[in-house]
């Protein structure tokens, strides 16, 4: 075992010794749910599900807000939610939406198509506020009625039936009177989710209570969500470990022997490698990044194998070169050459590359650029999040190997964040974006459309890479409604990424999921997988499958 990581789990196994017989009383009362879903030292009551600030996080987003419609990515389907049905019209040029009928504010106003024009409305006025970019393609939205909306494209463009359907709908009574929907906190939302009430909120916990008119008969079951906050991904699992955590999206190291054994009959995870691929993201803004022979020298640098088993106890594998992680498990991949397999390991071969590209070393054993500049970056990482910690230690002590004097950086969540939107960094490791097709997943990785100057907020395509031949295999995409056509698109946009290798796929990441069925029951499991378990899937409102199917269980 890798020593920074035995001493670390050394540690971790003293201190769940020391605490063992610390907790056998309920944490929490009958009925609320305790969840522990990100790390942070404390809590900023900021509940705007618009704002692309790292606020905006679940239960904001799919617990609170809700969207039209819900994408099951285990099935790989999209649940009716807010929305019933659609249909494509004028040679899909418009998208016909149906609401749902029935549904209330939890205010007690009617929720109507009025809403959801007017919440797209004011992305429109308010160009910060469009996380997926839906008035890229959109010329217009309006209401028909109040069960009907119509959307309008500038062109045709399939793939913004994703993003529009994952949109989270806000209430026009409300939000017309805000004067600046960009940081409105939102301190007292009024949504159409199964939990809207704020119970309590201190800076080291806060409760969600359950919407009294959700739309549901008879959900939610739980009463309440508790968030207590964790300043470590350590201190996180000690709660899980010892029953103060429900439900958790953390790494856990050996979780066998360290969560599972301690309780068998309770404590569960499933980790199915549905989540993004993490990526070590080298800004190709900055020299010798642009250089395509140097991002597969650094990627066939990386010990991938050593890299899963020191920073993820094998829960994961290595990445395929083509970046795709299981939730693309059915569609099609291309031949790939060994030699044009630049995932692999092969230190040989990446200093055959780097010195080709120009960088030789020096008499220190450090490499430089032509102008002499030594080859000296930081990996930026979140501190905290312990397995992409110690994975970005074995990949600064691999390019030590090569001459590249790679330190490593941590910061908290936020601040990280922002440096990572704003591309003020050498290299990085960061997640991919999915949906349910890989237009998605490639145009944030190598489009030029999402290329934003260093300095300048961008959602995605941290690395400010833009391909020509990306563009034109995503623009054929964006007007293909044949399946089997986007599949051979698919393909080629596979066969682009691994010939241009914009960024470093190092593991699928698994969806983290662990849950105590003492109090609660109903989680998914890989003996009942009716959707992704993990409460960091929330981006295209997942967790609201989870959240209104659990069930408390009764006390004697």
């Amino acid at each position: 075992m890798h020593r920074e990581l035995a001493v670390s789990f050394a540690v971790l196994v003293i201190v769940l010794v020391g605490f063992a017989c610390v907790r056998d009383v309920p944490y929490a009362p009958e009925g609320v749910l305790v969840v522990s879903q990100e790390q942070q030292s404390s809590w900023v009551r900021n509940f705007n599900p618009l704002t692309t600030a790292a606020a905006a996080r679940w239960p904001t987003l799919a617990g609170i807000y809700e969207p039209l419609l819900v994408f099951n990515s285990v099935h790989a389907e999209h649940v009716p939610w807010l929305a019933v049905s659609y249909e494509w019209r004028e040679d899909n040029r418009v998208l016909r939406i149906i609401t749902r009928d029935g549904v209330l504010w939890s205010d007690g106003r009617p929720f109507t198509a009025r809403d959801v024009a007017f919440t797209f409305g004011l992305i429109d006025s308010h160009p910060a506020l469009d996380r997926n970019g839906v008035w890229g393609f959109l010329s217009g939205v309006h209401a028909v009625d109040d069960r009907t909306v119509d959307f309008h494209f500038e062109r045709v463009f399939i793939p913004g039936f994703d993003e529009i359907v994952a949109q989270t709908i806000v209430p026009e009574h409300i939000w017309s009177d805000i004067e600046d929907p960009v940081t409105f906190p939102n301190e007292n939302p009024v949504a159409t989710g199964p939990f809207t009430e704020v119970r309590l909120f201190r800076n080291q916990v806060y409760e969600l209570g359950r919407n009294p008119r959700y739309w549901q008969e008879g959900l939610p079951r739980v009463e309440a969500l508790r968030f207590p906050a964790y300043p470590s991904n350590d201190r996180a699992n000690l709660a899980l470990v010892f029953d103060e955590v429900d439900w958790a999206g953390n790494f856990v190291p050996a979780i066998d022997r360290v969560f599972v054994k301690r309780r068998p009959e309770h404590h569960h995870y499933w980790f199915p490698l549905t989540g993004s691929t993490i990526f070590l993201y080298a800004n190709t803004t900055r020299a010798p990044f642009d250089d395509v022979r140097v991002r597969k020298a650094l990627s066939m640098a990386i010990n991938r194998d050593l890299l899963v088993e020191v920073a993820l106890f094998r829960y994961s594998r290595p990445a395929e070169v083509t970046g795709l992680s299981d939730v693309f498990a059915s569609w099609p991949k291309p031949e790939i050459a060994e030699e044009a397999n630049w995932a692999r390991y092969d230190r040989a071969r990446a200093n055959a590359l780097l010195d080709e590209a120009g960088l030789g070393r020096g008499a220190d054993g450090t490499r430089h650029l032509p102008d002499g500049t030594p080859l000296k970056y930081e990996i930026l990482t979140v501190s905290g999040w312990s397995d992409w910690v110690r994975a970005s230690q074995v990949i600064a002590r691999d390019l030590g190997a090569l001459g590249i004097d790679a330190s490593v950086r941590t910061y908290d969540f936020s601040a990280w964040f922002q440096l990572v939107l704003e591309g003020r960094f050498d290299m990085t490791l960061g997640w991919s974006f999915e949906g349910p097709t890989p237009y998605v997943f490639y145009r944030w990785l190598m489009s030029a459309t999402t290329v934003k100057p260093e300095g300048e907020t961008s959602t995605g395509n941290w690395h400010r890479y833009g391909s020509v031949a990306a563009d034109e295999a995503l623009e054929a995409f964006e007007s293909e409604a044949d399946p089997v056509a986007q599949r051979q698109l698919g393909l080629e946009l596979q066969r682009i990424f691994v010939t241009e290798a914009p960024a470093i796929p190092l593991y699928p990441n698994p969806s983290w999921a662990e849950y105590n069925t003492s109090r609660f029951e109903g989680f998914p499991s890989e003996e009942q997988p009716y959707a992704d378990p993990s409460p960091n899937k929330f981006g295209r409102g997942e967790t609201l499958l989870v959240l209104t199917s659990l069930t408390p269980r009764r006390r004697p």
